[in-house]
């Protein structure tokens, strides 16, 4: 084992043991109030950054699901007997136990997904966002008086599911895992969360970290949150088919994505999916040109383009396609790509070996099909020799046609492709040329025309001179192969509640109908 992944291991057993996870095999599940190691068979994570072994942990396996829904359920009915406004307490002073963790929380994200240690701090710090949001929300969930033509009172109020299967994905555990969480809980359900089996450890910290902070009995009820890792064809499968699972909400691919809504199916349960993206940013030659390639740029390379909504697709205007595509080749070679634990390190490895041969052929399949590498496609140079992981270089592609692979498949790694527009009606039929409907951008000065084009982009998010602007107060969500179902404000709120319609009779002398006639009307 090299000095680098030595460290790695180091660190990890350190960042577990301080956490309570720390064991022969290691307490990957949080389940009941209760640190659990995990039944089945051992599972291999990997050190991004090195490709050497980091630690082994056992898969959770279907009785370990069935403990956590029956935990979750207990907890759900504890919850749900608090008022609206203890619940949103509670939730604010859950988040003391973050307190005075946030680094060594960072540190562990960074060191298992391989993300750089920079990054990882601010996603910490969405946590605590997320939660302040959604605590908000408990005592807001104001219901509706429907005016109904009969001598009835009936008004609506928002009831939770009662227990909610969650799936988060190995690119953002951290913030996925507190996105879903929040909303979850804010509307009065109990929740099993099953994160990626590539990055366990994250996720059950936090619920940790929040089941236990506070006094006893004044806190979040014991059972309401519940990790629970492994494999999908295992413990995943576990999860979607358990009758206690009333609602199934899944962040990853468009393939995995409909296996679980199959699953649901299957039951008559509703699911949520928020997938994958081909993003579209679109550059006007009017567009401020310093911001626009600040922008596609940030777009891309951010978290090694391992991001639903990576701007993968850059359509520039014909006039000046030369000249912001050998901008950003620059820019792009400018990128400090290194260990995840530098801190000056702006680009990381991928964080597994799949991800980066599935990235590796596309490029690949791309310049045999007449496509150019202006920058990247390979390992970047000036790694330390122990850094044999999973890296590779900011990539920039041009000489690309609509119907190639990779014009059309989502990459996810940092590959960016150039394609250049005549016209607005062009760069619109461009943009919308793809299964996915997640995310785009505009760049211009012609405010008119950004609202024009942005209007008419087949996406669920949509910037204007901006790229990335994420907030848990928006709604976020697609179209097509992106998924369904939304995530973030008060749409990501409602996903986990259901309509209730109450009918309460307030004649003197109602008239009782057979069929639906009954009232005075």
């Amino acid at each position: 084992m090299s000095s680098l992944s030595q460290h790695a291991c180091d660190h990890l057993e350190q960042l577990l043991e301080g956490f309570g996870l720390a064991a022969a095999t290691p307490l990957s599940n949080w389940i009941d109030g209760e640190l659990v190691a995990g039944e089945g068979d051992d599972i291999t994570l990997i050190n991004p950054a090195s490709g050497e072994t980091l630690v082994r942990y056992c898969d959770a396996g279907a009785a370990l699901i069935e403990r956590a829904t029956q935990a979750a359920t207990r907890g759900q009915r504890e919850w749900m007997a608090l008022t609206a406004s203890e619940r949103g307490r509670r939730m604010n002073a859950a988040l003391s136990g973050l307190e005075g963790h946030e680094e060594a929380l960072a540190q562990l994200e960074s060191v298992v997904a391989g993300k750089p240690i920079r990054d990882c701090r601010a996603e910490v710090g969405k946590v605590r966002e997320m939660f302040e949001y959604y605590a908000g929300w408990c005592d807001k969930q104001h219901g509706e008086v429907i005016p109904v033509p009969t001598s009835h009172l009936n008004y609506v109020r928002h009831v939770p599911y009662g227990v909610v299967g969650q799936i988060t994905p190995w690119n953002a555990p951290m913030f996925t895992c507190a996105w879903q969480l929040a909303p979850a809980i804010a509307a009065g359900n109990g929740v099993v969360l099953k994160p990626s089996e590539l990055t366990p450890f994250s996720s059950v910290v936090i619920a940790k970290l929040l089941e236990c902070s506070g006094n006893v009995g004044q806190g979040l009820p014991k059972g309401l949150i519940n990790i629970v890792n492994g494999l999908g064809k295992t413990t995943g499968a576990a999860l979607t088919d358990h009758p206690a699972i009333s609602k199934l909400v899944f962040v990853g691919s468009p393939q995995s994505g409909r296996m679980i809504a199959e699953a649901g199916a299957r039951r008559l349960v509703p699911s949520v999916l928020e997938l994958g993206g081909k993003s579209a940013n679109i550059v006007f030659a009017d567009a401020k040109l310093d911001e626009a390639v600040a922008g596609a740029q940030a777009a891309i390379f951010a978290a090694a383009g391992q991001s639903c909504v990576a701007g993968s697709r850059l359509l520039i205007e014909r006039s000046v396609f030369e000249q912001v595509t050998t901008r950003l080749a620059r820019a792009a070679e400018q990128i400090v790509v290194g260990l995840p634990s530098d801190e000056a390190t702006r680009m990381g490895p991928l964080q597994n070996r799949r991800q980066l041969e599935q990235v590796t052929r596309m490029i690949e399949a791309a310049e045999a099909a007449g496509a150019r590498v202006l920058t990247g496609g390979k390992r970047p140079e000036g790694l330390p020799d122990e850094a044999q992981g999973y890296f590779i270089a900011p990539t920039v592609l041009i000489d690309v046609t609509p119907d190639m692979e990779i014009a059309q498949q989502e990459v996810f790694g940092p590959v960016l492709i150039a394609m250049a527009f005549n016209d607005e009606a062009e760069a619109i039929q461009l943009a919308n040329e793809t299964r996915f409907g997640l995310a785009g951008a505009v760049w211009s000065q012609d405010v008119a025309r950004a609202h024009r084009v942005a209007g008419q982009l087949r996406a669920g998010t949509v910037w204007i001179n901006s790229y990335k602007a994420i907030s848990v107060m928006s709604p976020f969500g697609g179209f097509g192969d992106s998924g369904f179902g939304r995530s973030s404000g008060l749409d990501g709120l409602r996903e986990y509640t259901v309509p209730q319609s109450v009918w309460v009779e307030t004649a003197p002398e109602a008239s009782v109908a057979f069929g639906y006639g009954s009232g005075v009307g």
